[in-house]
């Protein structure tokens, strides 16, 4: 029998994701899937990060109905019987029978046709419990905590308290806002008509760069989504962000990338940075940040540098104003002796504040990943710090809500580069909101001691951190 489109992508960046490092939001807006209708696109979306969202509940389900244990499965096997149990306990709408006999299809096609019978019979019980409990108004209880990892949730009771620990579990299952970035010339109200930034650019000092044609004009992109009836609508947390009203982007200008999706608090983390003459951000793909720290900086240098080639490349056509030059090198071991008035480092890290994005992170993640990640971090911070000019600043920040990925590196490495003080996140918020870039009233909710910390769920973004310290 055929397979509808959706589930038949779904079944496969499922599989990918689960055999690789792939992320489910970047194989979700490959060109892979492009020619997908709206709808098609929609419902692969749903189902996609249905299944990761609900992993663990959709497992718990499809224990209760099966003798063999779920880790002797196949691969396929075990992937198939999650997504039709996500469209049987989630997804109302969706007939039963399409839910049942198009898994057990996409077992057969994914060569594991001994195991069709069993997914059949398994997705069976599965319904036949679930429509029993709804006759007898006795609906199942999803529990978000219980869709993360024990130990995850008990780290966050344990830091955040448990009604914080749990706003960010409801958050993680949600489906996030999606927000962009207006440029410095561009508004809500008149985006079309904006034109880009004609200031005087510096002159950018010649190094080995990579580079990419640079992608059309902002306001053309607005023109675009404009009339294909998108709507947007002002931030929560900043005066210059936008946040999608109505409409799918999905095959928009943000698939060409000529406009960038970006978290409200990624964007903040970027403004945080202020003013400079010469600016470095080390780790900088996919490149928003560094957009935005070259946007309010004009006449600045900035020197954008990721790991990898390929990763330059994409940062190269993400953030194409003119006073940006991109370089492909580890910012442990920087390819110059320059000094910067400030740096931005974004650090890699576990990304537990984007789990409503990400969640494929939190059945990957262990707790010593963590520690890992944290040696990593200092060595890349401490090597930034060398290259601060006097009274410099480095921003350094993650989008993990773990406290060893955050204080801890930052306490470590202070402790080796000494000339160095903590700068108070509250006055730098509080100068962005005098300039109109913050609008968040609650500002004291935005700090956890010295630094910028949002939590998802208590604010209306991902979970970031940010601390910025001053040269002396």
């Amino acid at each position: 029998m055929p397979v509808s489109p959706a589930r038949a992508a779904a079944f496969e960046i499922l599989l990918r994701v689960e055999t690789t490092d792939s992320y489910a939001s970047e194989l979700l807006h490959s060109s892979r899937f492009a020619k997908l209708s709206g709808a098609d696109h929609g419902l692969l979306t749903e189902f996609v990060m249905g299944v990761l969202r609900w992993r663990g509940v959709l497992d718990d389900k499809i224990a209760e109905h099966t003798s063999q244990p779920l880790i002797k499965l196949d691969r396929e096997v075990l992937i198939a019987l999650r997504l039709g149990a996500y469209q049987l306990l989630f997804l109302d709408r969706v007939p039963k029978h399409a839910a049942i006999n198009e898994s057990v299809e996409l077992v057969k096609r994914a060569r594991k046709k001994s195991a069709a019978g069993m997914v059949n019979a398994v997705l069976r019980k599965i319904s036949n419990s679930h429509f029993s409990q709804k006759r007898q108004e006795v609906g199942p209880s999803f529990d978000d905590r219980s869709a993360h990892p024990a130990w995850l949730v008990e780290r966050w009771q344990r830091i955040y308290g448990p009604e914080a620990a749990n706003k960010i579990c409801e958050y993680d299952q949600s489906m996030p806002q999606t927000a962009v970035r207006m440029t410095t010339t561009l508004s809500i109200s008149d985006a079309s008509r904006a034109s880009l930034d004609g200031q005087p650019r510096a002159a950018v000092p010649t190094l080995e760069c990579i580079s990419s044609p640079p992608a059309p004009p902002f306001h053309t992109a607005f023109e675009q989504v404009r009339a294909q009836g998108i709507q947007f609508k002002g931030g929560r947390l900043l005066g210059q962000a936008a946040v999608l009203k109505a409409g799918d982007i999905s095959q928009t200008a943000f698939r060409e990338r000529r406009l960038v999706i970006q978290d409200e608090a990624s964007q903040l983390v970027a403004l945080l940075v202020g003013r400079g003459n010469s600016i470095l951000d080390c780790c900088a793909a996919p490149g928003g940040k560094t957009r935005i720290m070259a946007e309010k900086n004009p006449n600045a240098t900035v020197v954008a540098m990721d790991l990898h080639p390929h990763r330059a490349n994409l940062l190269r056509r993400l953030a194409p104003e003119s006073n940006i030059q991109v370089i492909a090198a580890d910012a442990r071991h920087m390819p110059f002796a320059t000094t910067f008035d400030r740096i931005l480092v974004d650090a890699p890290c576990s990304g537990t504040g984007t789990l409503a994005r990400n969640p494929e992170i939190k059945w990957r993640l262990t707790p010593e990943d963590i520690l890992r990640l944290q040696a990593y971090q200092i060595e890349i911070l401490t090597a930034a710090m060398k290259h601060v000019a006097k009274r410099g600043r480095i921003i350094y920040s993650t989008c993990s809500l773990e406290p060893e990925e955050n204080e801890a590196v930052i306490e470590k490495a202070m402790a080796s580069e000494r000339s160095f003080k903590v700068v108070d996140c509250g006055g730098e918020l509080r100068r962005l909101a005098t300039q109109g870039e913050l609008v968040w009233e609650g500002i004291e909710s935005l700090l956890s001691g010295p630094h910028l910390r949002t939590i998802p769920g208590v604010h209306p973004c991902d979970g970031f951190f940010a601390a910025v310290l001053e040269q002396g």
